[in-house]
């Protein structure tokens, strides 16, 4: 009886501290977590800065271009302009 009394002694002891290791897993895992969410969080607000600020610099980059092209676009109406009131004088001779 002894040295089942012994097997059993040993193995309750195998047996806590097994427990007492998922025990100290799990406290490493909650402790993971907790930092993973963190470090997530942070990047999500990286992420929300980056993106603002590439919002304003391609608002202000669109807005430059649409002015450029509204003044070529005028400058060609108007040399259209001129090029078609010069086709008329030639055309139909010096409008009174």
């Amino acid at each position: 009886m002894g040295n089942l009394t012994d097997d059993m002694t040993r193995l309750r002891g195998e047996v806590d501290a097994l427990r007492s290791d998922r025990g100290v897993l799990m406290q490493e895992l909650a402790r993971g977590v907790k930092a993973l969410a963190s470090t997530v969080s942070a990047m999500q607000a990286e992420f929300a800065a980056n993106h603002a600020a590439m919002t304003r610099k391609t608002r202000k980059e669109r807005a430059s271009y649409v002015a450029r092209i509204k003044k070529q676009v005028g400058r060609m109406r108007k040399e259209n302009a001129s090029d078609l009131a010069g086709a008329a004088q030639a055309w139909f001779g010096k409008a009174k």
